[in-house]
């Protein structure tokens, strides 16, 4: 019995001394913490859909001169003016909507696509 208490002494021993000299070995060492801040807007804007493609979504705004190109994600949500969901292929050129977007720097990502129902002209 009493070789197993001096094992256990020796070892309860060397697990103080790796204790003890490990925070010591670390002051050798830096941590480098780097803190980035990312400003993200969400906001809205309404068009008529100029072209969709398999990552992005092109609207013309009356707001603005030249089509805005947005990026699509496997996140963005198509939906009816009810909040249906509505398939990305049923959404042609010309096509009114609301786009939802987060603006992180220069890109601006799709969030939400609200399509409207097309208002039919007719001559009375």
């Amino acid at each position: 019995m009493s070789t197993t208490i001096r094992l256990s002494l020796a070892l309860m021993s060397s697990l103080a001394a790796l204790l003890i000299a490990g925070p010591m070995l670390a002051d050798d060492e830096k941590v480098v913490e780097e803190t980035r801040t990312t400003t993200t807007t969400t906001t809205t804007s309404q068009g008529t859909v100029s072209q969709v493609g398999p990552n992005t979504i092109v609207i013309k705004s009356a707001s603005s001169p030249t089509p805005i190109t947005y990026t699509q994600t496997k996140t963005t949500t198509y939906v009816d003016e009810m909040g249906n969901p509505v398939a990305i292929e049923t959404v042609r050129s010309g096509a009114p909507v609301t786009v939802h977007y987060d603006k992180s720097g220069d890109k601006l990502t799709a969030t939400r696509v609200v399509v409207q129902k097309r208002t039919i002209e007719t001559d009375d």
